[in-house]
This record gives C-alpha cells, sequence and structure tokens, in this order.
C-alpha cells in the first residue's frame, strides 16, 4: 500500500532533489513550507539554491496537473501534492502558532483518516513531537552511512610469513597472492600467522591489483614524522599525487589539519607539484556571509583562520622569537603560496594545480562536498577533514554529514583514499579529554 510522506522544510533545504526520494509513494508538502521555501530562497548559499531548485521543481509539476490533486513524479510512479489545509492540532497540546507544528498537523491529519503516513524532518525536535502524537516518524535517510562500520581505509589480516618476506624482497606482491579483498589505496597490516611479531604494512595499488610495502620514516614533509601508525598511512596517501581526494577522519588533536597542511606545503614549496595550497573551512552553515565579523575580508578570514594559522605555526617554527614565525607565515599568504578562501566564494571557480584543504568538513552537507570537489581542475587535489562527532550543523549528524559520506561511497575508487585516525597526539591532557569527557 502506497505511503504519504509529510515533508518538513528543512529535507528540502538539506537535499533540493528530495521529492523525487520516496519512490512510488505519494510525498505531502504543506502550504507553511512553501511560505519557508519562499523566506530561503533569497538567500545566496546553499539553502538559497536548494529552496529555488525545490520552488521550480514544484512549478513545473504544477504545470502537469494539479498540485492539490496531486501530480505523477516521472516513470517512479510516486506523486507530489501540496496541502493547504493545516490539519487540527486541538487536544494535542501543540501550538498552531508555530509553522513546524502546523506541518506535523498535515501528517496528524492524514494518520486520523486511516492513510498510512510518515513525517520526515531533519529537525530533531520536530521528529520527537511527530512521534508522541503517534505519527510514523524519521530522518531523511538519503545520504546517510552507518557510522559504526564506516569505512577505516585499513585492515588487519593474517597471512603466510613467507608472503611477508616477499613483499620486503620485492617491495610489492600480487593482491590475489594474499587472498585478501582490498579496497583500491586501502592499506592493511600483516601479520605472520604463526609470529605475530612478523608484520609488514602496505597499501593496495589504485587498480587493485598489486600491494605495495610502506616504509618506514620515508614521508617527513616540512619535517613532520608520523607518530603512529594511521599518520603514516595519512602521510603515504597525501604524499601521492595519483591520489586526488582523501578524506581524513578523527577526533580532536590526531594530527589530520597538521599532516595535511605539511603534506600540502611540502609539495608546494620543495617539490612543486602544486601551485598553492588553498585552505577553506566552512562558516555555519556553508555561505554564511563574513560580514559578520569586524573588518576587511583579510582581517575576517584572519579571525576565522586562526586554527589553520596556529597549524602554520607549529610547521614553522624555528630558532627565534615567535613574530619571526608569523612573519613567514604572512610571506607564504603575501606571496600566494596559501591561500585562505570563504566556501563562500568557491562554486563557479574552477581550481586547477592546488592542493586544498576543507577544514572541518563534518559541517558540510553531501550537496556541498560534492559542490566543493566538483570545482577541482586538472592536476588538483582536495582533502576533507572532521571529526564527525563534532558538529555545529543543527541537521547534520555524524551518519549524515557529507564528510563520512564522502568516505563511504566513494570508497574503491582508484583516485580516493581515506584514513581514519584514532590516537590523539596533541598532549596527554587532549588525549584525556578526547577519551574521558
Amino acid at each position: 500500500m502506497k505511503k504519504s510522506f509529510v515533508l518538513d522544510t528543512n529535507v528540502l533545504l538539506h537535499n533540493a532533489a528530495a521529492l523525487e526520494a520516496f519512490a512510488d509513494n505519494e510525498v505531502v508538502i504543506a502550504i507553511d513550507v512553501i511560505e519557508e521555501l519562499d523566506h530561503f530562497k533569497a538567500q545566496n548559499n546553499e539553502l538559497g539554491r536548494n529552496a529555488r531548485y525545490a520552488i521550480r521543481e514544484l512549478d513545473r509539476l504544477r504545470l502537469e496537473g494539479s498540485l492539490r490533486e496531486g501530480v505523477p513524479m516521472g516513470v517512479s510512479g510516486g506523486s507530489v501534492r501540496v496541502v493547504l489545509e493545516p490539519g487540527s492540532l486541538a487536544g494535542t497540546g501543540l501550538s498552531a502558532d508555530v509553522p513546524d507544528n502546523r506541518i506535523i498537523g498535515v501528517a496528524y491529519a492524514l494518520m486520523r483518516k486511516g492513510q498510512p503516513v510518515v513525517f520526515v524532518s531533519k529537525d530533531i525536535n520536530a521528529r520527537i513531537k511527530s512521534d508522541a502524537l503517534g505519527i510514523k516518524t524519521m530522518d531523511f535517510e538519503k545520504e546517510k552511512v552507518d557510522i559504526d562500520t564506516l569505512y577505516t581505509g585499513w585492515t588487519e589480516q593474517k597471512v603466510r610469513g613467507d608472503l611477508i618476506d616477499q613483499l620486503y624482497g620485492h617491495k610489492a606482491i600480487a593482491r590475489d597472492l594474499l587472498g585478501i579483498e582490498m579496497y583500491p589505496n586501502q592499506f592493511a597490516v600483516l601479520r605472520d600467522e604463526n609470529n605475530p611479531k612478523h608484520t609488514a604494512m602496505a597499501r593496495c595499488t589504485p587498480d587493485g591489483k598489486s600491494v605495495m610495502l610502506l616504509r618506514n620514516g620515508e614521508n617527513k614533509p616540512m619535517g613532520i614524522g608520523a607518530r603512529n601508525m594511521e599518520q603514516r598511512m595519512a602521510l603515504d596517501i597525501l604524499m601521492d599525487e595519483e591520489v586526488e581526494l582523501i578524506t581524513l577522519v578523527g577526533r580532536a588533536g590526531t594530527g589530520k589539519t597538521l599532516l595535511a597542511l605539511a603534506a600540502g606545503l611540502a609539495q608546494v614549496v620543495h617539490e612543486p607539484r602544486y601551485e598553492k595550497v588553498l585552505v577553506s573551512r566552512p562558516i555555519m552553515p556553508l555561505g554564511r556571509d563574513i560580514g559578520y565579523l569586524p573588518g576587511s575580508k583579510e582581517e575576517k578570514l584572519g579571525h576565522w583562520m586562526l586554527p589553520i594559522y596556529d597549524n602554520l605555526a607549529y610547521l614553522l617554527t624555528v630558532k627565534g622569537a615567535r613574530g619571526e614565525i608569523g612573519k613567514k607565515v604572512e610571506e607564504y599568504v603575501r606571496s600566494g603560496v596559501i591561500e585562505l578562501e570563504a566556501l563562500t566564494y568557491i562554486r563557479g571557480r574552477s581550481i586547477p594545480r592546488q592542493f586544498m584543504i576543507v577544514d572541518e568538513a563534518q559541517n558540510l552537507t553531501p550537496h556541498e562536498v560534492k559542490t566543493i570537489i566538483s570545482r577541482a581542475g586538472e592536476d588538483t587535489k582536495i582533502v576533507l577533514t572532521g571529526d564527525p562527532y563534532q558538529i555545529d550543523n543543527p541537521y547534520l549528524d555524524a551518519s549524515s554529514n557529507g564528510l563520512t559520506y564522502t568516505a563511504e561511497r566513494l570508497k574503491g575508487k582508484s583516485v580516493f583514499g581515506h584514513i581514519t585516525l584514532t590516537r590523539s597526539e596533541r598532549s596527554g591532557l587532549a588525549s584525556l579529554a578526547a577519551e574521558e569527557l
């Protein structure tokens, strides 16, 4: 039996194509959703663009039939209907003065008529209220991953000892000889099945056919060496120009941003593979104007990029006063070695031959990440870093953000690499806080 999915406004603002995501069922749009989309449509950001897309799609459907009666959606067999009546909230305890409640009221009215109905919202409070009324309620599940089984980028396997010896002798070995499944660019810790101390670290080649030996201490960009196994893996793919897109996931202090900056600077300054390091961080939400901060654009970016400056200062630590380090950072920015840019201005750009770092990418939606990646020109490398458990976007969580979605969806692609970092190296205190608080 077909169901009626009543969509909250935030679903369309999160993914403008959500109208088409419910197969052969009916999608119900409350009039309050139309009003809220109208409120957002003038904004020059991702919310505004999604609002405009959804409105245009509804207008297109309007020309094909009556939205009041329901208009078929292509070959899926589904339909879209706009409901003008908010539905009675009498006796529910919910105020009809609140737009969210009136949208819930539409679902409540359909349920009371005996119609199979599902209320869909990215808003946790709205889901709680809807569920309390006995309405079947769900988050928008498309573009979600299982965070508990998220691809980590590496695996540990027991193999025959002679195969480990072959790997050390030839520096590479056919993956089929190991008898294990691996994605392209996935790492493996290989342990002798008879001697656990006889080990090797390796990475699967981009074509998925061979496994290459990782050598100790080979990568030390800007003098930064790996402090643990996961950082060794991260540096290996960060320094490989054939890996064009990388996601680094980890809690505070695991070295995500520092490693990315070190690798980027080394490949711009010391081995000129790229023309510059482009660094950006999302303002919440993506596209919010940096006019909210005082000063010129450069001064505003300075406030907003302080965590990046801290990492740069650490990389450029030299003997002498801290002011000398600050001058070196300013010189890099002034000469164009490093460019700091707001994600607000990324849309529409083409970014060739650049090492691009997007920090705090857990605050981006999957569509926003797609928009950023699609800006990449020839010979550009993009690194997305973030902690999926520290999300400021009210409509995202560890399973639905663009960072983890990208990591899970692109595993197995020859140009993609991922590492989940778990060990904090910032300080003993930082590690204690990350583990216990």
